[in-house]
């Protein structure tokens, strides 16, 4: 394995089809959709009707009350989600050097429905009542500078903002924390962007599915694909260096093997093709593997057909003869794109895929526009030591992480 390899030792994951990691892979491998008509405002004089919202997330279960006034959704479910990386990893940042332990974080839409609130109390009522809080909860930041508050990290910290793409740049950086010193880093990246100025703005983009079926809304790869459904969620990593989980007695998920990026400027989505290819063989050239060892792919599936018709052809230049062989997957159709927070949950699938040995199904997709293999219906039983992640960020970042089997 690379040299650069660090160990994923921990996974906290919230997310749509569950606001635990055993409860969102249970519902993964079952190929549940949790697309829904969205609650968090009345879409009624919108274009968009569906989302993919959280349920049953309580947020002071997992963090003080005192910091749920003070932060918006999306931190709310990066603190959970660190929260429950680091009791997965059994790792109390109290027993490190404050100084060895950090945070990276990624972000698209920030604060937004924290930001709308307390500019509609300006707009409605006078600066008097807008709170302290709007100052910092609205703050692409906010989730990396409360997770190092609460934690006491004082170890390297920072946040990325290239939409979809920002989990894995997140992570990457984390691990080239730890070729500079650190011990343990958290990386992730959530979204909670259910505000309506928020989602106007992304009307703009022409990428989002108008559906008001579920099963009919977010379809990547098929001939009826128009668009995608986003999503609230996000997930964390708990990454250590290879020595540090060997003293703790743990093999962990998955080692992050290798890391590409690149950015295709602003020809959108259908203009990524070399780009992905590109990001993959800097990821598996670091990785020190060839592109016929990747067992797994974890697709960035836009579910626009221009875009899934770029990925198809991203992964033919890739693979070569072999492209059809390669099993995909999507299982982010059945909870929605949670823009810097999907790759995140794609990572935390690809880590419980090449820890356990299954592959979650694509949801709701049955025939294909692509000859491809796509994982559809039922989880598929696979011996996957190697998953290839990437993304697309919405105005052309395209990255890459190669992920292996631990040992």
């Amino acid at each position: 394995m690379a040299a650069e390899a660090a160990v994923i030792t921990g996974l906290g994951v919230i997310a749509p089809t569950g606001a635990t990691t055993d409860v969102y892979w249970k519902a993964t491998l079952a190929g549940e959709c949790a697309i829904g008509r969205l609650q968090r405002y009345d879409p009624s004089g919108y274009p968009l009707a569906l989302a993919g919202e959280v349920k049953g997330f309580d947020a002071e279960q997992l963090i003080e009350s005192r910091l749920v006034v003070q932060t918006d959704r999306f931190t709310q479910f990066a603190l959970a989600a660190a929260e429950l990386a680091l009791q997965d990893a059994g790792l109390d940042p109290a027993d490190l050097p404050p100084f060895e332990i950090g945070v990276v974080t990624a972000s698209c839409a920030g604060g937004v429905e924290f930001g709308q609130q307390e500019i509609e109390a300006l707009w409605r009522q006078g600066s008097r009542f807008v709170g302290p809080y709007q100052s910092i909860a609205w703050f692409y930041a906010a989730s990396t500078g409360q997770i190092s508050i609460r934690h006491g990290l004082k170890g390297p910290c920072g946040v990325l903002v290239t939409d979809e793409a920002g989990a894995l740049d997140a992570i990457a950086h984390a691990r080239r924390d730890l070729r500079a010193g650190a011990v343990a880093m958290l990386a992730g990246g959530a979204e909670a962007p259910f505000a309506p100025f928020s989602m106007t703005c992304q009307y703009g983009t022409g990428l989002l599915s108008t559906a008001t079926d579920p099963v009919q809304g977010y379809r990547p790869f098929t001939a009826t694909a128009a668009g995608f459904v986003p999503a609230e969620g996000g997930a964390m990593v708990v990454l250590e260096t290879a020595a540090a989980a060997r003293t703790r007695g743990l093999r962990g998920y998955a080692a992050v093997a290798g890391y590409g990026t690149t950015f295709t400027g602003g020809g959108g989505p259908a203009a990524t093709a070399g780009g992905l290819v590109l990001a993959a063989r800097q990821a598996l050239a670091q990785a020190e593997i060839a592109p016929e060892e990747v067992d797994v792919v974890f697709a960035d599936a836009l579910g626009v057909p221009a875009a899934d018709q770029a990925e198809v052809a991203a992964l033919r230049e890739l693979f070569g003869a072999r492209a059809a062989q390669v099993p995909v997957t999507a299982a982010k159709a059945g909870t929605g794109r949670a823009y810097a927070g999907a790759a995140a949950i794609d990572v935390a699938a690809a880590a419980l895929t090449v820890a356990h040995g299954v592959v979650p199904p694509t949801p709701n997709v049955s025939e294909l526009a692509y000859d491809l293999d796509l994982v559809i219906g039922e989880p598929r039983v696979l011996d996957a030591r190697t998953a290839l992640i990437w993304a697309r960020g919405l105005s052309g970042t395209n990255s890459a992480l190669v992920i292996r089997a631990c040992g």
